[in-house]
């Protein structure tokens, strides 16, 4: 099997590392885009636990809760290391994973590089290249850390 290169997505806000961390993970429901969802009812919020072996998923409008991963490393305010356990068909299987890290770099009282690195995607087998093309566009990663500079800066 050929090894998919992991996609990378880097960013800078204006803010400290500790309150980036924080908003990413405690205030991921002020940020995390609401048509990246997989439950069946609209989501209403979405959770990281903040302790490693903690999950991360969505309550739905309706109630329901749906898994999209694990908290695999859990270490305020540098890194953060997720499983993400969507399948290609993006469903949530907990036997598959591929990893999420996160880390906040400050480069200043009020300045942090928050680079994000999604992995392990040659694990998607033949759909590896139509998925990382799709989590890479502008639409997927990036538009997800956008919206979340945005929050970490407001």
């Amino acid at each position: 099997m050929s090894i998919t290169e992991p996609v990378i997505k880097q960013i800078v806000v204006e803010t400290s590392q500790e309150h980036a961390f924080r908003v990413f993970t405690d205030g991921i429901h002020r940020w995390w885009p609401r048509e990246h969802h997989i439950g069946k009812s609209p989501l209403k919020r979405a959770v990281i636990e903040p302790k490693q072996g903690g999950r991360w998923y969505a309550i739905c409008e309706d109630d329901s809760e749906c898994d999209t991963g694990r908290v695999l490393a859990w270490d305020p305010p540098r890194r953060l290391l997720l499983s993400w356990q969507l399948t290609a068909k993006w469903e949530f299987d907990p036997n598959f994973i591929t990893e999420v890290e996160v880390t906040f770099t400050a480069e200043g009282p009020k300045r942090t590089r928050v680079q994000l690195e999604h992995r392990n995607l040659e694990r998607y087998g033949e759909a590896a290249p139509d998925l990382r093309k799709a989590i890479a566009a502008k639409d997927g990663w990036g538009m997800t850390l956008d919206l979340f500079k945005k929050a970490a800066e407001s």
